[in-house]
C-alpha cells in the first residue's frame, strides 16, 4: 500500500512541479491567469529567500518533498536542483549546478518582470486616453 501511495506521489509531483515551472514562466501571458502567475512566482520566490534564510538559499518545498518521495522509492544521488534533475531525467545530460543555478535565476525573474509589467504596467498603458 505504501509502495501505492509513494507512486502516486511521485507522479502527482512531476506532473504539479513541471506544469508550475512552466506556468511560472509563462502564466503572465493570458489575461486571465496573471493574477495567479504573480501569486505564484511571489511565492516562488518566497521559498528560495525566505525559507532559504533556514534551509539554504534556493530552498524550494516542492523539491524537497518530491525528493523525499524518491528517496523512499529508491533514488539516490539526486542533484540541489529540480530543474536539473528534469533535465537530466529527459536527455540523460545532468548540467553544471552553476548553469543551472543561473539559467533558473535569470529566467524566474525576467518571469517576475514580465508578471509585474503584465499585471501592473499593462493595463495603465491601456486606459490611458490618446
Amino acid at each position: 500500500m505504501e509502495d501505492l501511495f509513494l507512486s502516486l506521489a511521485n507522479s502527482f509531483f512531476y506532473v504539479f512541479h513541471t506544469v508550475l515551472i512552466i506556468f511560472n514562466l509563462f502564466g503572465w501571458i493570458p489575461i486571465r491567469t496573471r493574477k495567479l502567475n504573480l501569486t505564484t512566482l511571489l511565492l516562488t520566490f518566497g521559498s528560495w529567500v525566505l525559507l532559504g534564510i533556514w534551509k539554504g538559499w534556493g530552498y524550494c518545498f516542492l523539491t524537497d518533498w518530491h525528493y523525499e518521495v524518491l528517496r523512499r522509492l529508491g533514488e539516490h544521488n539526486l542533484p540541489n536542483s529540480y530543474i536539473a534533475f528534469l533535465v537530466k531525467k529527459l536527455t540523460g545530460w545532468l548540467p553544471s549546478a552553476e548553469l543551472i543555478n543561473f539559467y533558473t535565476l535569470a529566467l524566474a525573474v525576467l518571469a517576475l518582470l514580465c508578471s509585474l509589467w503584465a499585471n501592473f504596467i499593462s493595463p495603465r498603458i491601456k486606459r490611458k486616453p490618446r
